[in-house]
């Protein structure tokens, strides 16, 4: 596939659903992709977010292509937010001490980048605050001063099913809290996602193969 293959994709997938087009955006996952390579397969196209899952990735990319829209995927550790300062949108915050580092940092900055919380999608290794807790953090989130924009979740591999019924749950909590950014969906199961209400889908690898 290629990124016109997978906007196309992205339309069919809001025209089914019986949303407006461009109601889904796609923020282009580039870890492991060369600067020239994102350069001819991502931004030769048009303008799109750019996601990183490693800190010091990002902050060296960065600073190749300063002029492109950054956001950040990973798990945050305190001793690599410092190398956050060029990312508009933190997409997996899941503890209120990350907001506390990143506010603090933010403040030496001069800007501070919005926040989405990470939904613990009931995997025992993957990382998120759990459903019960989203209101409490994102209280404490909101009392640093950042900006939290919505929910974020990754959705089981391989098991339609689960990931449908996941991406209704999540659109739900999102509603509940007057939250409307959703970051759901991958290269995957994008489609069920944006039926789902996903505001952002995040999709690497098929953009590159």
């Amino acid at each position: 596939m290629s990124l016109p293959d997978v906007l196309a994709g992205i339309r069919e997938a809001e025209r089914t659903a019986g949303r407006p087009e461009d109601s889904a955006r796609l923020v282009a996952v580039t870890k492991g992709q060369p600067v020239d390579v994102i350069r001819s397969d991502i931004l030769a196209h048009g303008t799109f977010p750019l996601a990183e899952g490693r800190a010091q990735e990002l902050r060296d990319k960065a600073r190749e292509l300063p002029e492109a829209e950054w956001h950040f995927l990973g798990a945050l550790q305190r001793n690599k937010v410092k190398y956050l300062r060029p990312v508009s949108l933190v997409h997996a915050l899941e503890a209120t001490w990350q907001a506390e580092a990143i506010a603090e940092a933010a403040q030496g900055w001069g800007h501070a980048p919005d926040v989405l919380l990470q939904v613990q999608n009931g995997e025992a290794q993957k990382h998120g605050v759990e459903p019960e807790d989203l209101a409490r953090v994102l209280g404490e989130v909101r009392a640093t001063g950042l900006n939290v924009r919505g929910l974020m979740v990754m959705a089981p591999y391989d098991q339609p099913e689960a990931a449908e019924a996941l991406f209704r749950d999540t659109a739900r909590r999102a509603h509940d809290l007057g939250l409307s950014e959703l970051s759901m969906g991958m290269s995957d199961d994008y489609p069920l996602a944006i039926a789902a209400g996903a505001t952002l889908v995040r999709v690497g690898r098929s953009l590159f193969t």
